[in-house]
């Protein structure tokens, strides 16, 4: 998966979960103060991306995550690890 398939997977995931608006949905957007994402909406977002990639995404990992390019690094840099 490159990061612009992800990107659109983590978009479409923002969209049917939130409803958030895809105008609003950019890499620069910050999921807490743009999306008005909340904690337990992060932990819902986590918990779809790891079903979606098979993988565990560890708490400290998505802590640092601020943007939906920071969640984008985050899945492509677990989905390299193998």
């Amino acid at each position: 998966m490159d990061k612009n398939t992800i990107y659109q997977d983590v978009s479409q995931l923002l969209i049917a979960l939130f409803d958030t608006k895809p105008a609003l949905i950019t890499p620069q957007a910050r999921l807490y103060e743009d999306l008005d994402l909340d904690s337990i909406d992060a932990v819902d977002m986590v918990v779809h991306l790891q079903k979606k990639t098979g993988k565990k995404i560890s708490p400290e990992t998505f802590k640092s995550v601020r943007t939906v390019q920071d969640v984008v690094d985050a899945v492509t840099v677990l989905l390299a690890s193998g």
